[in-house]
């Protein structure tokens, strides 16, 4: 088991925002067949981020130690390996999720580094009611004990091209859905 729980929390952030980006954006770049449509996409969903750090920060959490993920550059970079291949899927999946397996990580740790060490907030910011079960004991110190952003940087990025093609295999799946269930 793990004594530190950032461990599992930074490579858990890091592999899940690169499925998020790279799912949805290529979902709706192939759906609507627009460059530019990721970046868009890229964009709405940093605002949601934007609108949520807010919330936490409301709830009483000190401002830098909520994360919000840096998905403009990248996504900027799928749409450009859509374009500049002239549309072709597969180039999506291999250009575009090597660019963004390679790219968002990269904004992710640097993101993550800038954040506040989750353990020093958590003894310096106690909620009033964690039950005793869930009282740290000996915490280990070290915000990246064991390099956790770099192992979920790492994921994202294997991960990504898998990610951009299950995007385009959402996009046939919702044609064929909507093809079965026309009247026309």
């Amino acid at each position: 088991f793990y004594t530190d729980w950032a461990w599992t929390s930074f490579t858990v952030f890091s592999t899940s925002q690169t499925l998020m980006l790279v799912v949805g954006a290529t979902y709706y770049l192939t759906f609507t067949g627009v460059p530019g449509t990721a970046t868009y996409y890229a964009l709405i969903m940093t605002v949601y981020t934007w609108i949520a750090k807010g919330a936490w920060f409301a709830l009483g959490y000190p401002y830098d130690f909520i994360v919000t993920p840096v998905w403009l550059p990248s996504a900027m970079l799928l749409d450009l390996a859509y374009w500049a291949t002239k549309k072709n899927k597969h180039s999506l999946i291999f250009f575009g999720g090597v660019l963004v397996g390679m790219s968002l990580p990269l904004f992710n740790m640097v993101n993550l580094i800038t954040v506040a060490d989750p353990l020093e907030t958590a003894f310096k910011y106690p909620r009033p009611t964690l039950p005793p079960y869930m009282t740290p004991i000996e915490p280990q110190v070290g915000k990246f004990y064991n390099s956790p952003v770099a192992l979920g940087a790492g994921a994202g990025a294997v991960l990504s091209c898998t990610f951009a093609a299950l995007g385009c295999k959402l996009n046939t799946w919702t044609y064929r859905w909507m093809a079965a269930w026309s009247k026309w």
